[in-house]
């Protein structure tokens, strides 16, 4: 897409619309991929199963080189004519449910409903079905393509299914893409820093000094400075909570709880120095009373990344998308991209289809658009075979 005369610029638009057209026709196959994953539990740390879903892809499109490693991530190569290039496709397979949580899939008026389907049983669909969506358009790359399913990237995981294949592959990756269901028109290619953490209080005894609230009480202490912390450091760095557990019910105070919390800061020192306020934050609490007990345990961390809204990957993924009608939704990720960036390859994620309810048990995908998230998918891996050196510049 982004290049200089005229007529070749025409041809890849008209390219990249033919793609969209074309791809109307295996929708059928991406959506019966879709329910198969999504209907497969996979809870970070557990996907045997679903990689080995890929693996049977994978096997089944005559793709070589296929094979698991010791972070349980599954691979497959499409050989290119240049076996000495390569490029990587991506998606994690894991889903923050449980193997005891249902995971039926309902299909409805042009959406399809179940929990992780958007994030990320649509992402690995699509990759299961990627060899067969080339063959179907006619395209032959010259680097070889490897496609591979990433376990571990939620919560405690810490990407490690992907640090592992980084650390460890042995060919140079000269560009990347990363696959998630939703949105539509997502594009990123930079990380904050990130520290992810988790804050646990016991009272110890019948907590007779905390009242009727018990280890709220405590929760609530934490909560407030939390949020004193986080006001007095924005836009620069920010304290995100996502759960707050007491482990209670209705009418017995509770003697242990739970904060789970990210930082996600412009400055690696900016978070690292959040995370030391928040830790003394915890000692003091911790120090109020001879019964209380408070830890703070740092699961998880990014370091900031930013390829840069000038990088040539960038500027034709924006191209690709306005070709198609796609409204670009900018935004940083501490998913699979960030770990790219920290190993100096050019790379982003894109989303499929439009969507909504993440991590919610409605979590839903839309049918309508899904050949134009597969149209920007193509043609961003086109362009990366064609266009992307090796040293990749901006």
């Amino acid at each position: 897409m982004a290049d200089g005369a005229d007529g070749k610029r025409k041809g890849s638009r008209e390219r990249v619309i033919s793609h969209r057209d074309a791809l109307h026709g295996v929708r059928e196959l991406v959506l019966a991929n879709v329910v198969m994953a999504a209907e497969i539990p996979a809870p970070t740390g557990s996907e045997k199963r679903v990689t080995r879903f890929l693996s049977e892809r994978f096997t089944e499109a005559g793709l070589t080189d296929i094979a698991s490693d010791q972070a349980g991530n599954i691979a497959g190569v499409i050989p290119g004519r240049n076996r000495q290039r390569n490029l990587l496709v991506a998606a994690h397979v894991d889903k923050i449910w449980t193997d005891a949580d249902d995971h039926t899939v309902s299909v409805e008026v042009g959406c399809m409903k179940g929990r992780g389907i958007a994030d990320n049983s649509l992402g690995v669909a699509v990759l299961a079905t990627l060899p067969l969506i080339l063959e179907r358009l006619g395209i032959e790359l010259d680097s070889n393509l490897i496609l591979l399913g990433t376990t571990r990237s939620f919560g405690r995981g810490d990407l490690a299914g992907m640090r592992f294949f980084l650390e460890n592959v042995d060919q140079a990756i000269a560009g990347a893409l990363c696959l998630e269901g939703i949105e539509l028109g997502r594009l990123s290619y930079a990380s904050p820093g990130m520290a992810r953490g988790e804050i646990r209080v016991e009272i110890c005894g019948e907590g007779e000094d905390f009242g009727s609230a018990g280890a709220i009480f405590l929760l609530n202490q934490i909560l407030n400075e939390l949020l004193k912390l986080n006001e007095a450091h924005a836009p620069e760095a920010t304290i995100l909570i996502g759960t707050v557990d007491a482990e209670s019910g209705y009418n017995v105070p509770p003697l242990n709880g739970e904060i789970r919390f990210e930082i996600r800061g412009e400055s690696e020192a900016l978070v690292k120095e959040l995370e030391e306020k928040i830790g003394e934050l915890v000692e003091n609490v911790a120090g109020q009373d001879g019964d209380v007990f408070a830890t703070l345990e740092i699961i998880a961390h990014r370091k900031p990344g930013d390829l840069g809204s000038d990088h040539m990957l960038v500027r034709a993924a924006r191209e690709i998308q306005e070709v198609l009608g796609i409204a670009a939704k900018i935004e940083p990720s501490i998913s699979e991209v960030a770990a790219l960036l920290e190993s100096g390859i050019p790379g982003l994620t894109l989303g499929i289809t439009d969507g909504g309810s993440r991590h919610t048990r409605h979590e839903t995908v839309q049918l309508e658009r899904i050949p134009e998230g597969l149209a920007q998918i193509v043609s961003v891996i086109e362009f990366m075979d064609a266009e992307l050196p090796d040293k990749a510049t901006s």
